[in-house]
């Protein structure tokens, strides 16, 4: 995973138990505008959120907004929140602590290929398809999913206009043009 002598990639911020929980629920309302607007494609400034400073925090390269966006709601963030707020964020956390040994219960699985028709669907200010070598997995997933199909054709990816990592709450309402979304399954 990406590191520098200033910056470590989030990933490696959340290892350490009790570390990124703290930060997190320091001020769980502002974390969680904070998270859903910054990853989203209402956000400027958004490429250097992977990377943590050293030293610093997850949310050093993040906005609380001064309005919410359309698609989010106050009573969304008091939802989160509270739910946030009652469990912590230990359990999300603890994914990302147990990488290596998922990678080893999936091993099985290595090179496996996806043999129905898929459609993958991405928002085209979605930071991880932003991420450094994230262009050539995506033009090589067709290696993977042969039946990949965008807008009933073999292509790497739909896009959603100005939409970032939170596709099913931002665009919401976006759809493929009728009959498109049978085609690109077929």
């Amino acid at each position: 995973m990406p590191r520098t002598d200033e910056a470590i990639f989030y990933q490696l911020y959340f290892q350490t138990p009790g570390v990124a929980e703290a930060e997190l629920e320091r001020d769980v309302r502002a974390t969680i505008r904070r998270l859903a607007y910054s990853g989203s494609g209402n956000a400027p400034g958004r490429d250097s959120i992977a990377m943590v400073s050293r030293g610093g925090g997850f949310l050093d390269h993040t906005t609380d907004p001064d309005t919410l966006p359309p698609w989010l709601s106050a009573a969304d963030i008091e939802f989160y929140a509270g739910e946030f707020g009652r469990t912590g964020f230990r359990g999300g956390l603890s994914w990302y602590r147990n990488i290596d040994r998922n990678w080893e219960l999936l091993a099985p699985f290595a090179g496996a290929v996806v043999t129905v028709p898929a459609l993958y669907v991405a928002g085209d200010r979605d930071l991880v398809v932003r991420f450094p070598g994230m262009e050539q997995l995506i033009a090589n997933l067709s290696t993977f999913v042969p039946q990949l199909r965008a807008d009933g054709h073999a292509a790497r990816l739909r896009a959603l206009d100005a939409a970032g990592a939170g596709t099913r709450g931002e665009r919401r309402h976006a759809r493929i043009p009728q009959g498109r979304l049978k085609d690109a399954v077929r």
